[in-house]
């Protein structure tokens, strides 16, 4: 019987980089609201009182950058003015302009070379399934993700007072002949307020967030660090600079699925990196779900301004038919245009995938199954 840990983390939506991608997303949002043929990649940058925006934008949307910007970091809950990270104090600057023209003739049907609307850039992207848990994700991220979830919660309730936006986690969970059988150890450090002491925190999640984020999982011999530096007063922007798209493995499948290196925040679906890996997983949760194979892994690749994707490969990790998976997966059509349509893309649902993963959350377009069955 073979045995392994694997540990995998999770951060808050008021972990510095998690703002700018709230922000990026909410752009995003914003010009699709108005105009589902926007073309955006908005990058967001943020330290101390300071917010830039980058990146490039062509819509025919109107609306007001800087009230988008302040409404994001309001409802993450950066509201405290004594903070230089505040949502009504922040200075806003704006380095956006349009979209190359170069890139527009290649992703846009009637102009580009294949005929058909292109990939927004060259690139790899995968999509994984598991059916170790009812959502056919690792559990190691599930677990991560309820603990800052439920954290959010309760800053946001008020139910926990001393809590503050900025927070991570990281859960450590021991498999057997690759079946999770137990968390060996938890990790979770919290900003919080002055007057609340590591031994204060400590004792909420050991006895509260713990037993109710992890239900089955959470038990009171696993080894539990709380805040391992002692304290965590100073957090978020106004202690750390934050960047989109830095946290693709948090966004994910927590380290166990490869990763082709492109983040999602911020860019319409015409950016492969974002459309493609969803519907790498959307095939993937399929494969999983007819019984073709335990686990399953989906990998596309494309060229720039290309409909038609240069690979798709299926690995099922000797959990089944591979074969049989493969052509069941060749069932699918991955050319760009043919993901937006399938998956309903040109719309602003954003803003609810940012926080808390991109995969196995209800309610998203990529995390249902297909009336189709394998052959």
């Amino acid at each position: 019987m073979s045995q392994f840990t694997f540990s995998s983390e999770s951060v808050s939506e008021g972990h510095p980089d998690k703002v700018c991608d709230f922000i990026s997303d909410s752009v995003l949002d914003a010009c699709f609201a108005q105009d589902p043929h926007s073309r955006v990649a908005c990058e967001t940058l943020v330290k101390s009182n300071q917010v830039v925006l980058a990146g490039e934008i062509t819509t025919n949307a109107t609306f007001d950058y800087d009230a988008i910007v302040r409404q994001a970091i309001k409802e993450i809950g950066y509201t405290d003015t004594s903070e230089p990270f505040c949502d009504t104090t922040v200075k806003i600057t704006s380095f956006l302009t349009s979209q190359s023209n170069e890139i527009s003739q290649g992703v846009t049907a009637q102009t580009s070379q294949s005929g058909d609307q292109g990939a927004g850039d060259q690139g790899i992207m995968f999509g994984y399934a598991s059916d170790e848990t009812k959502e056919l994700m690792p559990l190691p991220i599930l677990l991560a993700h309820k603990l800052t979830k439920v954290m959010a919660d309760d800053r946001k309730s008020g139910k926990v007072d001393f809590l503050r936006p900025d927070s991570k986690s990281q859960v450590s969970v021991v498999y057997e002949d690759y079946k999770p059988v137990g968390v060996s150890c938890v990790v979770v450090s919290t900003q919080h307020t002055p007057a609340a002491d590591q031994k204060r925190i400590t004792e909420y999640v050991r006895e509260d967030l713990g037993p109710r984020a992890l239900g089955e999982w959470w038990k009171k011999d696993a080894t539990l660090f709380v805040n391992p530096t002692g304290s965590f007063v100073h957090g978020g922007p106004s202690a750390d600079a934050g960047v989109t798209g830095r946290k693709i493995i948090v966004d994910t499948y927590g380290g166990w699925g490869r990763h082709g290196g492109g983040a999602f925040s911020g860019k319409d679906p015409s950016k492969v990196d974002r459309s493609s890996a969803y519907f790498c997983r959307y095939v993937a949760r399929q494969v999983v779900a007819s019984g073709l194979a335990k686990m399953a892994e989906i990998q596309v690749g494309y060229a720039i301004g290309m409909a038609q994707p240069v690979s798709v490969k299926v690995e099922t990790f000797g959990t089944g038919d591979e074969d049989k998976a493969a052509a069941f997966v060749r069932t699918f059509d991955f050319r760009p245009r043919a993901i937006i349509d399938q998956l309903d893309l040109l719309r602003p649902i954003y803003r609810q995938t940012t926080n808390y993963g991109h995969f196995g959350r209800p309610g998203l377009p990529w995390e249902t199954l297909a009336a189709v069955a394998a052959k």
